[in-house]
């Protein structure tokens, strides 16, 4: 097998960390640091709902993502006139779904929390990046109302997190970062709840075919990642973790 950049094993995330608090304004505010690949993920809360939720009682749960454009080697440019591109629009959508899953709706009253992460530097695994900072300021933003929901643990049913796998050179891989990811024969992204669930798989073959078995390997691969994320974020969280 061909060595891994900075010696990772097959089975080894590269160094993840959590700083929370990092600016002022936000309710709950998280740098993500996953290797190279940094992500600021801020959670705001807005007292209102979209239209076709007035008066039902309930809130919901938005996120949108973005990157840089210092973020990549070459310059990206900034979405203008409202246009986001498709793979931004994909991603913000999967953050959503990722967060709403473990949210129950129906206890923020008539509140939006909204999920922005901005990517400050790429080098593979941005999406499962904000989905894992996300969660972490989702947390810390629901501490600052907790007068009028109760404590965190109301709202939030279970963790979230999630990790990228691939094949690459017919080798299982975790936690893909960019000179891997471009080459792999197999692109998969998974978020599973900390209990073990499953919110999405998207798996890809990248002009090349996957057999059940290396599937069946891929998502044990990184259901031992999601764990490894989710201690992490419980670390970070620290007495601030709302689950039992």
């Amino acid at each position: 097998m061909t060595p891994r950049p900075h010696g990772r094993k097959h089975d080894e995330l590269r160094p993840l960390s959590f700083k929370r608090r990092y600016t002022r304004q936000a309710p709950g505010s998280v740098l993500v640091r996953w290797g190279r690949t940094t992500v600021l993920c801020t959670c705001c809360i807005d007292q209102a709902v979209p239209a076709f939720l007035v008066g039902k009682g309930q809130g919901w749960l938005s996120a949108e993502y973005g990157m840089l454009p210092g973020s990549t080697s070459s310059r990206k440019p900034r979405d203008k006139g409202g246009k986001v591109d498709g793979r931004s629009v994909e991603i913000q959508r999967l953050i959503g779904r990722s967060l709403r899953a473990v949210v129950d709706l129906s206890k923020l009253g008539e509140r939006t929390l909204w999920l922005d992460c901005d990517v400050l530097e790429a080098d593979g695994g941005t999406r499962t990046a904000a989905i894992n900072g996300a969660f972490v300021a989702l947390v810390d933003a629901l501490a600052t109302v907790k007068e009028a929901i109760g404590p965190a643990a109301n709202v939030i049913k279970d963790s979230v997190a999630a990790v990228s796998v691939g094949l690459l050179n017919d080798h299982e891989l975790l936690d893909l970062e960019y000179v891997e990811d471009k080459d792999a024969e197999v692109d998969m992204n998974l978020v599973m709840t900390g209990s073990g669930q499953f919110v999405e798989v998207q798996g890809t073959g990248e002009e090349a075919t996957f057999s059940r078995s290396q599937l069946d390997r891929l998502l044990k691969l990184g259901k031992f990642g999601i764990d490894a994320v989710t201690k992490k974020q419980r670390q970070a969280l620290g007495s601030g973790w709302p689950l039992t």
